[in-house]
C-alpha cells in the first residue's frame, strides 16, 4: 500500500527543495524528519510539513501501521512562476521570475503490509 502528500505552490525555487531533497531521501523517515528539523533551510520547514500529512494519510486512509513506512518517492515540480519586475537605468525594467514548487511524496510499507480491515 501507498500513502500520497502533494504540496502545491510552495513559494520556494524547486532548485533549492531539490538540494534538500538530496539528502533526505536515503533516509528513514524518522531519521529524516530529524535532519530537517536541525536543518537551517527555509524549504525543511515545508518538506517535513510534506512527510507528516503522508504519515497522516498512511495511517488514517489507508490504515497503515506508521513504524513500517518507508520512502517509495519523494518528487520536486516547477510550480507556477510569478513574474515581476525590477526597475533600471534609463526608464528600463529586468524582467525576473519568483519561482515555486510541487513537493510530492509518497510513502510505502516496509514488508508489504496488507491494508487493516476497516472497524
Amino acid at each position: 500500500m501507498e500513502a500520497v502528500a502533494i504540496s502545491r505552490n510552495v513559494r520556494i525555487s524547486p532548485r533549492k527543495v531539490g538540494l534538500i531533497i538530496e539528502s533526505i531521501k536515503h533516509l528513514s523517515i524518522e531519521n529524516a524528519l530529524w535532519a530537517l528539523t536541525v536543518m537551517h533551510k527555509r524549504g525543511a520547514k515545508e518538506i517535513a510539513k510534506a512527510i507528516r500529512s503522508a504519515i497522516a494519510n498512511a495511517s488514517n486512509n489507508a490504515q497503515l501501521d506508521s513504524k513500517n513506512l518507508m520512502f517509495a518517492e519523494i518528487n520536486i515540480s516547477a510550480g507556477p512562476a510569478l513574474k515581476r519586475f525590477h526597475p533600471s537605468t534609463r526608464g528600463r525594467i529586468h524582467p525576473y521570475k519568483k519561482r515555486s514548487s510541487h513537493i510530492k511524496v509518497i510513502l510505502k510499507t516496509r514488508d508489504g503490509d496488507k491494508m487493516k480491515g476497516v472497524k
